[in-house]
Order: C-alpha cells, then sequence, then structure tokens
C-alpha cells in the first residue's frame, strides 16, 4: 500500500533532482551504491549502539536514493535488467543491515534475546516474501498479490517507531516500547505476507497445471 502511493508521491518530489545528478554527469548506478552504503554504514555504526535517533537520521538521508536511482535511469533511457537487479539485490543488503545492526543492539547492551530472535525472523522473512514473489515470476506465475506487509512497510514502520524510540535517549519518557511493537508488528505482518503469497501461487500453480494439462490431453485423443 505505501510502495503504490507513496512511490508515486516521492518520484515526483524527487524528478528534479534526479535530472540536476544527471547533468552533473552522476550514474544511476552510483546513486543506488552510494545510498546502500549509507544505510548499511548509519544501520552498523549507530543501531547496534542502542543511537536509533542518529542511526535513523542517518539512513532516512540516504535511503531515498532508492528512488532518485531508478528516476535519473527513467529520464536517461537507461531502464534496464542491470539497473532492476543491482537495485533489487542491494535493497537486501540495506534491509538486512538494519535489521542486523536492531538484533546486535538485543543482543548486547540491549540485553534482550526474545527482542532479537524477533528482529532477526523480520529479518529472515522480509528476505522470503521479496524471494516468494521473484521465484513465482521466474516460474512464469504473477504471484498476483502484494500482502499486507511489503518492503515499504517494513521499513517505514521499523525507522519511525526506531527513530522516536532513540528519543529516549535525549529524556523524552515512556516511548521505548515502540521499537518493540513495530518489531513484532512487522514479524507478524511479513508471517502473513508470506503465506499470502504462498497460497496465492499455489492456486496459480493449479491454474497452470490444469491449462497445459488440457492441450496435452486433446493431443493423446487425436
Amino acid at each position: 500500500m505505501l510502495n503504490k502511493y507513496a512511490r508515486a508521491f516521492f518520484t515526483r518530489v524527487f524528478t528534479p533532482l534526479a535530472a540536476f545528478l544527471l547533468r552533473m554527469g552522476v550514474s544511476p548506478d552510483a546513486v543506488t551504491l552510494v545510498g546502500t552504503a549509507g544505510v548499511v554504514a548509519g544501520a552498523l555504526v549507530f543501531f547496534p549502539r542502542g543511537s536509533f535517533f542518529w542511526g535513523t537520521l542517518v539512513i532516512t538521508a540516504f535511503v531515498f536514493s532508492d528512488l532518485v536511482d531508478g528516476n535519473m535511469a527513467r529520464q536517461a533511457g537507461r531502464s534496464g535488467p542491470w539497473g532492476a537487479f543491482l537495485d533489487s539485490t542491494l535493497d537486501r543488503v540495506a534491509d538486512s543491515a538494519i535489521f542486523g545492526g536492531i538484533a546486535m543492539w538485543y543482543a548486547g547492551k540491549g540485553d534482550n534475546l526474545m527482542l532479537c530472535a524477533v528482529t532477526l525472523f523480520c529479518l529472515a522473512s522480509g528476505q522470503v516474501v521479496s524471494y516468494t514473489k521473484a521465484r513465482a515470476e521466474s516460474l512464469g506465475l504473477k504471484c498476483a498479490v502484494n500482502g499486507v506487509v511489503e518492503r515499504a512497510e517494513r521499513l517505514v514502520g521499523t525507522l519511525v517507531a526506531a527513530g522516536l524510540a532513540g528519543l529516549h535517549q535525549f529524556g523524552v519518557p515512556g516511548i521505548e516500547w515502540l521499537l518493540p511493537v513495530a518489531l513484532w508488528a512487522v514479524a507478524a505482518g511479513s508471517l502473513i505476507t508470506v503465506f499470502q503469497r504462498v497460497l496465492t501461487v499455489r492456486r496459480e500453480a493449479a491454474e497452470w497445471v490444469a491449462l497445459n494439462a488440457a492441450p496435452a490431453a486433446e493431443g493423446e485423443a487425436q
């Protein structure tokens, strides 16, 4: 849902920036790489120390590169399989760094192995959510369902909660619970989304078998 509406809005917002970067000779691939490096650095430098507010600010500053690079590629007429592959691959790297950094906090000074496990589940289930659609499409199926929690929901929910929870360091009381709640919600939503996609692909696969079995039966009858 967020991916559908927010992406269109921010694409319009970042179109002038994308055009400016192209005039400066910057390539879309460079923006993708720098953006991912910034997200990884923000997550793994700040989150394991519990500096969720500053970490979220750094990550947010770089995470929008995911919209800028695609905008640049379209304006330059360079959209293609390589850019899509690189972007999708580095998205997985960025997601792993964000949830990995939070897990490191809970495994260390955060001292909460249950939340560490929940965070790792968020990381793993998020990868599976993406894999189910990619694998289905590689088999010629559509996986025609988005599910309740896509990448945009996972990131926005987790980062907003982490940033607000980080204000606890500045003396704002009673908000540190926001991050655990967000993590549990993302974990539950990701699990539901996996089941939604698996059931959808199962139905599509059965329909594919039925459609391809009919011509084969007609050929044997002849």
